[in-house]
């Protein structure tokens, strides 16, 4: 899947504990806030908004390598992806339990006035994207 020039892009996902995973791939599938975006190496310059869901990491033949992320940013530049987020998990670990879990904490939480609407709104996102990533496990597995 590598382009042409056989080049890939290093890969590098930051939480605020630890860096979550570095290395390289050949292709990176970013959940934006707006929808997916693919990465090949040589991709002009970016930065965007990242939303829950499914980050997937190509290289090669070889299964991709996938993490579930929470909002946060992502910037593309020089063959270099770097993902900020709040939190990044072995896709693998999120299950139907885990998500149905967080869709209850984020109904549960309180919704009077704007900030906590939309502070429910955003829990609500991130229980979206392990539904989504959990749906995906269940349908691999």
């Amino acid at each position: 899947m590598a382009d042409a020039t056989g080049k890939t892009v290093q890969v590098v996902v930051v939480t605020p504990e630890k860096a979550a995973f570095e290395g390289t791939a050949d292709f990176v599938v970013l959940p934006m806030y707006d929808g997916e975006l693919g990465v090949l190496p040589g991709r002009a310059p970016l930065i965007g908004r990242l939303g829950a869901g499914e980050l997937r990491l190509m290289t090669g033949g070889a299964a991709a390598t996938r993490f579930y992320v929470e909002p946060g940013f992502a910037q593309v530049r020089a063959d270099v992806v770097t993902v900020l987020t709040a939190k990044a998990l072995p896709a693998a670990s999120v299950t139907a339990a885990s998500a149905e879990q967080a869709a209850a904490a984020a109904d549960a939480l309180p919704g009077g006035n704007a900030v906590e609407r939309a502070n429910k709104d955003r829990a609500r996102e991130r229980a979206q994207g392990m539904k989504s990533v959990a749906a995906k496990n269940a349908a691999a597995g």
